[in-house]
């Protein structure tokens, strides 16, 4: 009996992997690190891995500065993160820290603040706690969960009577 849970690696030779990677990279932006370990799982070794990897930067395929401020914008305008868990996801990709303070950079400043106010208003009814203290750790917990820093939603909160 065969055992179906273990993934058969299929290993795809080195222009098979560049065509399936260029596709995979079209489709949307992506890190180094994420191609790497997608060559790796198509069963490629380190050479060639390095080789696919560095072909597609020369083709522009693979843009890590492209990637970083694509990742930023999304998870800020879209997911409504702030800095802190954008920083920490982009860690998670390999991207270097520079890039990274660069690219969080973009962020407009009064949008950020904006957008703290916007989630502390939208979350607020769904807090049930009567004791205002609670409520206010409740509130800021939520904000600090969704990556944004505590000085600025203590600032916010207050500027706007919600502490």
């Amino acid at each position: 009996m065969l055992d179906s849970s273990k993934q058969q690696t299929v290993k795809l030779d080195k222009k098979a992997a560049l065509a399936k990677a260029e596709h995979y990279c079209a489709y949307q932006e992506r890190s180094q690190q994420e191609i790497r370990n997608k060559l790796y799982e198509w069963g490629l070794w380190k050479n060639e891995v390095e080789e696919i990897i560095s072909e597609l930067i020369q083709t522009n395929f693979l843009n890590e500065e492209r990637f970083t401020m694509a990742y930023v914008s999304g998870k800020f305008k879209i997911k409504k993160w702030g800095k802190m868990k954008i920083k920490q996801g982009l860690k998670l990709k390999g991207v270097t820290e520079k890039m990274i303070l660069n690219a969080l950079k973009t962020i407009d400043y009064d949008e950020y603040l904006e957008t703290i106010l916007v989630l502390a208003n939208k979350k607020l009814p769904s807090i049930k706690e009567k004791d205002d203290y609670k409520r206010k750790f409740k509130l800021t917990s939520y904000l600090m969960g969704k990556g944004f820093e505590s000085n600025l939603i203590s600032e916010v909160l207050n500027a706007n009577g919600l502490a």
